[in-house]
């Protein structure tokens, strides 16, 4: 049975660094775009936006430069419906914002990012700068491995502050989101596995699995093995396959209390914009456990979640709850269907 703290201020607080995305528009190459769109992006207010716009309450812990750049993440923070209290403002002489570039890719052109991140505000934050009371202000603390691998200094910081939640009774929500551009599989097994025994919630693909931290076996070993071993909670398992850039098929597994859970993927997804879905997934499924506490409920809204989030511009998800029960219902159905909702 899933229990988790009561009474508390937040459902989920995420832990990250926010960049600037800045996009080339109608599927331009970056090498001939002339303009940019710009958005907010990162992993863990990918999260903590989706939860909050279906009902769930969020908070983010970052650093931003201060400035109209850092003005300008704070309000897209604030447009996803999350909290910006714990926001902190770096006015070092070297305070900087991360930026990627990316470009929508047309079969048999694939998608692409550049990151510009080192050195950002965000890998400067430290454990002294979050306030002391907030470790006691959660259901769930989200963290992706991105954070593990940026810097450092922030790596010390996500750690620590893993820890401080977990102390205080919080369900840690941890992302093997592995970026080869960021470390080595070597640096990254050896510092994600030193995590795995604080997390309750863990989100791993089966090719990070198999890849990176060198599991073996069917995927149901595989996913059993991360609970017996580090005594996770819940254990989920995107499953996407790309048939082209602008045409996807995704469903996810979920093993808890050594029960697996699915349904039947979502087949011939129109991808608009795939950056996020994966932390749209995760969103949904954290949404469903603090709302519903049943793990088919949340493994529904996180499909359902993930597949709509291809749809949309940015790295945000934008979907209300009733949004995405009709989106579930939908899915369930055999019958002919409305082609437009009016």
């Amino acid at each position: 049975m899933l229990t988790l703290k009561q009474n508390t201020e937040f459902d989920i607080i995420g832990l990250g660094e926010v960049m600037l995305r800045l996009s080339a528009p109608n599927k331009e190459k970056i090498s001939q775009s002339e303009v940019f769109e710009k958005e907010a992006a990162g992993t863990e207010l990918n999260v903590a936006s989706g939860a909050a716009m279906l009902g769930a309450r969020s908070a983010l812990l970052t650093k931003l430069p201060s400035g109209k750049l850092g003005h300008f993440i704070r309000n897209r923070v604030r447009y996803g419906d999350v909290s910006d209290d714990y926001i902190v403002y770096d006015d070092s002489p070297a305070k900087r914002l991360g930026i990627y570039y990316s470009e929508s890719g047309a079969y048999p052109r694939k998608s692409a990012v550049i990151y510009d991140r080192a050195g950002s505000s965000a890998t400067t934050l430290t454990i002294d700068e979050i306030p002391a009371d907030i470790y006691e202000k959660t259901k769930i603390f989200h963290v992706s491995s991105i954070s593990l691998a940026i810097g450092e200094g922030l790596r010390a910081t996500a750690i620590e502050a893993i820890r401080r939640f977990k102390a205080a009774g919080a369900k840690i929500s941890f992302d093997v989101n592995y970026r080869a551009t960021l470390w080595s599989e070597e640096e990254a097994k050896k510092v994600v596995e030193s995590v795995f025994p604080y997390v309750d919630f863990l989100f791993v693909s089966e090719e990070t699995s198999r890849r990176m931290l060198r599991r073996v076996g069917t995927l149901e070993e595989i996913m059993r093995g991360y609970a017996k071993d580090y005594g996770c909670t819940l254990v989920a398992t995107t499953q996407r396959e790309v048939v082209s850039p602008m045409r996807h098929n995704f469903g996810s597994k979920i093993l808890f209390e050594d029960e697996f859970y699915e349904e039947p993927p979502y087949m011939g997804i129109e991808v608009i914009d795939r950056i996020g879905s994966g932390d749209a997934y995760i969103a949904g499924v954290l949404y469903g456990l603090v709302k519903c506490g049943d793990i088919r409920r949340a493994l529904e809204i996180g499909n359902a979640l993930s597949a709509v989030k291809n749809t949309i511009l940015g790295d945000l998800p934008a979907s209300s709850i009733d949004e995405i029960e009709g989106v579930i219902r939908a899915h369930k159905s055999s019958g002919k269907q409305d082609e437009m909702i009016r």
